[in-house]
């Protein structure tokens, strides 16, 4: 981890570019620029720890030290500002302290002096972060919890997750898409001792292998065509917290193997560099694939399997908890009546009726969506079953008949449905698996089980 990231503004530019590598010579991530409109596009694209800048800032620049601080302030308030000024103009040194600078420099600099005060700036810079961060987890303690449901599966899942909150050993979340994988994976962050550091998550199905490499790893000016500036990646940026790494079946070959390393010796190394880079990042992987089958064949790397399946929670699917069914409905109802401003509170029998006897393939994902569409079409206080899809309903094709006759099991009626979305979207998967609020590789292994190409 690097000293911190320091933006030298100063319209001198060996004086500058002295300082930037002084600073980069002592372990800071420096950069140097000339002006105020320079300073602001950086700071608009990168977060940095400190602002060192010249009070006076030449006559091409738009803001003197003081106004750039200011406008700095306003994008990041964590940053730190010290300002550099000669001798004649000590008292505008201390007018900036006044509107919120940590300190000043009197030139010519002391290169030692430069360098313990960049410190003790980063240090305050971090700590206000730390605390901006521990209110927002505060509040998210304080919100309704994540994981709503009071069925077994859902006791025994969040029994575990009390369990292993605690550890710092890499989690493996499995379960079908919706099942609300990330939510448990935040679950855990918040329940851990990392909850006051950052949670981030990445789907890692979602980027090219060259993206993923950089969005994970970061990468160093140059490294590829389009890379103008330094970049740190998710694993830097979650330095003493958590990774969700989602769909990290879908990872090729190569980012396996960067991944493997990353877990096994705590240090990464950017696209592009040639130094190590010590982390301290929980990971918590997730899929919907079958990851043991896939390692026996050979698709995903069994050495990486071993290290992501220290601890594995499977998540149920939504059919194996319908008990939960009312209690999920209601609090997606609430959460959309305040979201888009309704007063819908409650659900008729006969629309909970209907709800308890679908199958929910796209599971709390596909009842989150139809509880949304609900809010918006309910003309009063009560959904009621017209409110919900004409798909739903008891009389919607095939739901609810086996072809041998009698009641269909629940694998039949998901199929039915299925096949009946295909047919009313024409055969379209992608608007078939927005429908069914699943992604369209899980509706494709779907279709695959239920025979249908």
């Amino acid at each position: 981890m690097s000293a911190g990231r320091v933006l030298v503004v100063d319209d001198e530019e060996i004086a500058r570019e002295n300082l930037a590598h002084a600073l980069a010579r002592a372990g800071f991530e420096a950069q140097a620029v000339a002006g105020s409109r320079e300073a602001l596009a950086e700071l608009s694209r990168a977060s940095y720890d400190v602002l060192l800048t010249d009070l006076r800032l030449g006559e091409g620049s738009e803001l003197d030290g003081i106004g750039l601080l200011e406008r700095a302030r306003k994008l990041h308030p964590e940053l730190e500002a010290v300002v550099m000024t000669g001798y004649a103009t000590i008292p505008g040194a201390v007018d900036a302290m006044n509107r919120g600078a940590y300190s000043y420099l009197a030139k010519p600099l002391n290169l030692d002096e430069v360098r313990a005060l960049a410190a003790k700036a980063v240090e305050k810079s971090r700590l206000r972060r730390e605390v901006q961060d521990l209110r927002q987890r505060l509040r998210d303690r304080e919100a309704p919890p994540m994981l709503v449901g009071k069925s077994p599966a859902m006791a025994a899942l969040l029994k575990t997750i009390a369990q292993v909150a605690p550890t710092a050993s890499t989690v493996l979340l499995l379960g079908e898409t919706g099942t609300g994988k990330e939510l448990a994976a935040r679950a855990i962050h918040l329940a851990s001792p990392r909850a006051a550091r950052r949670f981030l998550a990445v789907n890692c199905g979602a980027f090219n292998e060259e993206l993923l490499a950089s969005e994970l790893f970061g990468h160093e000016k140059g490294a590829y065509t389009g890379a103008m500036e330094r970049k740190a990646g998710l694993f830097e940026a979650a330095e003493g917290g958590t990774l969700f790494l989602d769909e990290v079946g879908e990872m090729t070959p190569a980012m396996q193997v960067r991944l493997l390393r990353v877990l096994q010796e705590r240090k990464l190394m950017r696209v592009g560099g040639t130094a190590d880079i010590p982390v301290d990042v929980r990971v918590i992987a997730a899929t919907n694939k079958d990851l043991a089958a896939e390692a026996e064949a050979g698709t995903f790397r069994l050495d990486l399997f071993y290290r992501l399946n220290v601890i594995t929670l499977r998540l149920p699917a939504l059919a194996e908890r319908r008990e939960d069914i009312p209690l999920l409905a209601r609090h997606f109802l609430l959460k959309y009546s305040e979201l888009l401003g309704r007063e819908v509170r409650e659900l008729s029998p006969g629309a909970l009726d209907v709800l308890l006897r679908y199958p929910f393939p796209g599971n709390i994902r596909e009842l989150e969506n139809l509880m949304e569409r609900a809010v918006v079409l309910a003309e009063g206080s009560v959904v009621e079953p017209r409110h919900l899809p004409p798909d739903l309903q008891p009389d919607a094709p095939g739901l609810g008949a086996s072809r041998q006759g009698g009641l269909a099991t629940l694998e039949e009626n998901e199929r039915q449905h299925i096949l009946w979305v295909l047919e009313q979207t024409g055969g379209n998967k992608s608007r078939a698996a927005e429908i069914l609020g699943i992604d369209r590789a899980s509706l494709w292994r779907k279709l695959k089980r239920f025979g249908v190409g």
